[in-house]
């Protein structure tokens, strides 16, 4: 009797304890699945000023098409759109899931053509387009780069991207330093070594 007594308080005991590393388990999960999903306003931020950035760093690729250029800097220019276009629905999708407004970009304007074949960027609102952030050019700029000459193009357009990316590793740095959402983080490590390495490539074909 005894002994069975005794087993059954082990077998209780026993079934307490892993009950209880049950609920420690469901609430670490819950906590890891808190941290991915929990986002700041820093994070707002990036993903909605990076739009922007991004939309316009296409703008630019846009513009080499049928210009003269060395391959290196074709495809320099074909890498961007490979890595960006996608980040741009990777964080258009952020922000639905938060709720945030998507932000207007250049590529929502009349300015890729005004029907003569020429880029029209004169008439944008900078502010709603962005073009207070870091490394952001002009419209202007822009306009001079989609109407210089082959011969000019690819100079102006080397240095305009080295400075586009410039702005963009302060930004990434901004979201490591203040964000909380963690793919956001990591989209932002992956942004400022990326452009990095563009930027060092882009100085080697100028020098």
């Amino acid at each position: 009797m005894r002994t069975t007594r005794a087993l059954a308080a082990l077998t209780l005991a026993a079934g307490l304890l892993l009950a209880g590393c049950g609920d420690d388990d469901a609430g670490v999960d819950a906590e890891t699945a808190n941290s991915r999903t929990d986002h700041n306003d820093a994070d707002v931020a990036f993903a909605s000023d990076m739009i922007q950035h991004h939309a316009q760093a296409l703008a630019m690729v846009d513009l080499t098409v049928g210009r003269d250029l060395d391959p290196e800097v074709v495809q320099l220019a074909e890498a961007i759109r490979a890595a960006q276009a996608p980040e741009i629905e990777t964080m258009t999708d952020w922000l639905s899931e938060w709720g945030e407004p998507i932000p207007a970009t250049v590529n929502d304007h009349v300015n890729a053509d005004d029907g003569d074949g020429d880029h029209d960027m004169e008439g944008m609102d900078q502010d709603d387009m962005g073009m207070d952030m870091p490394g952001m050019m002009s419209a202007g700029e822009m306009a001079d780069l989609a109407s210089a000459s082959d011969a000019e193009f690819q100079e102006m357009f080397l240095s305009m991207m080295i400075e586009h990316h410039e702005g963009a590793i302060e930004m990434a740095r901004d979201e490591q330093a203040d964000g909380e959402y963690q793919p956001a983080i990591s989209l932002a490590e992956q942004i400022e070594s990326a452009q990095a390495s563009e930027i060092e490539l882009m100085r080697s074909v100028t020098s």
